[in-house]
């Protein structure tokens, strides 16, 4: 007579572990199309040692360049610029020891008023990251972060201010970016619309 068989114990279910997540990707520094491809493409390229010039706005009750002046070191970091152009050039553009004029905005009347210097060039804006700050952007992150800044020191006034009507009506500056990009807060200058700039600035007022 065959033994019995004895049955085979009943297999022990076995649980899975469950899945890993798949860590979130990190977030990409905010860039625009390659530089050669764009508008702007003649404000990011530049030959060794070049100096470049720019125009930089500031609404006069707000922050004058007479208080520039009289920041300590006559310097200031140029903070709290949240469009993507303007983000780009402080970024990207600006270069240490590149010249700025200082453009009094909203003013009466607008007025480009002043010179100053690029010192330090693009690094994180900080208040983007603030609540308590007027430009806080909630979206922004302080590891991957959108908004740039850079610090400029005031050089010296203009003779006499230069009006946005004066630049209007001046057909050497008929494609100036201010005139042409009249909302960006920070934009290129060409250097014969610099000089031209600078030689209305030494003449007599219309």
């Amino acid at each position: 007579m065959t033994p019995a068989r004895k049955s085979a114990p009943a297999a022990k279910s076995v649980k899975k572990a469950p899945a890993a997540k798949k860590p979130a990707p990190a977030k990409k520094v905010p860039r625009s199309m390659p530089y050669e491809q764009g508008a702007w493409a003649f404000a990011f390229t530049r030959a060794p040692g070049e100096r470049r010039y720019w125009l930089i706005k500031s609404e006069p009750d707000v922050f004058s360049f007479s208080d520039l002046v009289a920041a300590p070191k006559r310097t200031t970091c140029w903070d709290s610029v949240r469009n993507s152009s303007a983000r780009n050039f402080l970024r990207d553009g600006m270069k240490r020891g590149d010249l700025c004029f200082y453009y009094h905005s909203n003013a009466d009347p607008s007025a480009i008023v002043g010179i100053c210097e690029v010192v330090r060039e693009g690094y994180p804006d900080p208040t983007a990251c603030d609540p308590t700050h007027d430009y806080f952007d909630p979206k922004s992150d302080p590891e991957h972060p959108t908004w740039f800044m850079v610090d400029v020191k005031a050089v010296r006034p203009l003779a006499r201010a230069v009006s946005l009507t004066e630049i209007k009506a001046e057909p050497a500056l008929a494609e100036m970016a201010l005139v042409r990009t009249g909302r960006l807060s920070v934009v290129p200058i060409l250097e014969p619309e610099w000089d031209a700039v600078i030689a209305m600035s030494e003449a007599p007022a219309p």
